[in-house]
């Protein structure tokens, strides 16, 4: 294991941002209202300007109005914004260090449970002392065995390195690796 992506300083300031980068970027942004102008119906003047004492009133779908538009409302619109590269690579490789400097960072050598059974997976966790526990298991590629055996169980998510990131290794109090990812993670955060 590299130094540089598994011990070296932690920087919690990078990992607010790139939660919040990460969380935005998640948003749908579907909330929608209707202005005056969508709200069907008042295309008549409901009384005439003058002469009746009331308040003039030009339309009956009004903002101030039962049944008007709204003014300010919510519409639809992309919450993402851009993040460096850099400071998503050294967030990375700070949330990794924390993990290995908490003692919460185990490697593997192999996860082979021989068949499609949530039962064998969860004996397996019980055998690391680790049942109970919020685990995210990082694997080198796909591992349907493991990914379907592990699917059902909620304290426990299985990742391919591609998709390792900061949110979900701070989720995650412990992280599994499997030594055959180790290589591939390295090389996506080597400085």
């Amino acid at each position: 294991m590299r130094d540089e992506v598994f011990n070296g300083p932690v920087k919690p300031h990078l990992f607010y941002e790139v939660v919040k980068w990460q969380l935005a970027k998640r948003r749908r942004g579907t909330a929608s209202t209707k202005t005056r102008a969508e709200v069907r119906g008042g295309g008549r003047k409901p009384w005439r300007q003058k002469g009746l004492g009331r308040a003039r009133a030009g339309s009956i779908r009004s903002p101030l109005w039962r049944g008007g538009g709204v003014v300010f409302g919510p519409k639809p619109r992309d919450y993402s914004y851009p993040l460096p590269k850099k400071v998503r690579r050294a967030a990375l490789r700070s949330a990794l260090s924390l993990r290995y400097k908490e003692g919460k960072l185990t490697v593997l050598d192999g996860f082979d449970l021989g068949q499609i059974k949530t039962k064998l997976f969860v004996e397996a966790m019980e055998k690391l002392g680790l049942k109970g526990e919020k685990v995210l298991i990082v694997t080198d590629g796909k591992d349907e065995v493991l990914e379907r055996s592990a699917r059902n169980v909620p304290w426990a998510k299985v990742l391919r390195c591609e998709g390792l990131n900061v949110y979900d290794v701070l989720n995650y109090r412990h992280l599994l690796i499997l030594r055959s990812a180790l290589p591939k993670i390295e090389e996506r955060l080597a400085v």
